[in-house]
């Protein structure tokens, strides 16, 4: 049975500020939260055509505001990142933008940009794999990359920057589906949507909150929570013993 088309409210930006990407409504992120049967998915567009949604400095931080504010918000259970560019998803970092920067901000940035790719890794429905020939990986894909395929694998991709095709990719294990393109460039939002659509049902905050309390509560009497604010308190590195 075919489901029927989401109800979409309006895409709703963030905080005005001047950007590096010239988008059309000033905003190289925003938000969308979909209405009726899909109430609870929220969608992040990313906007940045001129650069094909690279990773610049105004972008990322868009993209952490969105985040910060979403992880407050209860209504959000699925979150399911798109690009609002035509046959690109994220084209990784923004070197031209990065070429200008000083070395002490480049250091901060990748800070940052590990820390992102950490939330959107544990919160939404993504997927991109891409490396440039010539640059080590940045944003933690010399840690993510090795755990999803191995050291041995990771080393030949990382080494030869080797661009791999959705199916190569799907055949690795580093994506979960693959879809034949349409003819307007959105399968694989379609695809994302309909996981989304699934997962949806499952998701319901008062029980991840009741099972999270759960969790939390075998956690207090161990001895490595009291090792860990301990450590906290006198500045020292904790020794955790696994009790």
């Amino acid at each position: 049975m075919l489901r029927a088309l989401p109800l979409l409210r309006p895409w709703r930006p963030l905080g005005a500020r001047c950007t590096s990407g010239g988008t059309a409504g000033g905003h190289e992120i925003q938000v969308r939260a979909l209405a009726g049967p899909d109430q609870g998915i929220t969608e992040i567009l990313m906007n940045r055509p001129h650069a094909r949604n690279a990773l610049g400095n105004i972008f990322v931080s868009e993209l952490l505001e969105a985040l910060t504010q979403l992880r407050e918000d209860q209504q959000v259970r699925v979150l399911l990142f798109r690009s609002g560019v035509k046959g690109v998803f994220c084209a990784g970092a923004d070197l031209k933008e990065r070429e200008q920067m000083s070395a002490a901000e480049v250091g901060v940035f990748s800070q940052r940009l590990r820390g992102l790719m950490n939330d959107i890794a544990s919160s939404a429905i993504m997927g991109l794999i891409e490396t440039t020939r010539g640059l080590l990986p940045g944003a933690g894909g010399t840690q993510r990359l090795p755990r999803c395929l191995g050291v041995a694998l990771a080393k030949e991709l990382i080494f030869t920057g080797r661009r791999l095709s959705g199916v190569q990719a799907h055949a690795l294990g580093l994506v979960n589906h693959t879809v034949d393109q349409n003819e307007e460039g959105d399968a694989a939002y379609h695809r994302a949507l309909a996981l989304a659509q699934e997962i949806l049902p499952q998701v319901d905050i008062a029980s991840g909150m009741a099972i999270e309390g759960m969790c939390y509560a075998q956690n207090i009497p161990t001895q490595d929570r009291l090792e860990g604010m301990a450590a906290f308190r006198e500045k020292r590195p904790p020794k955790f013993v696994g009790k």
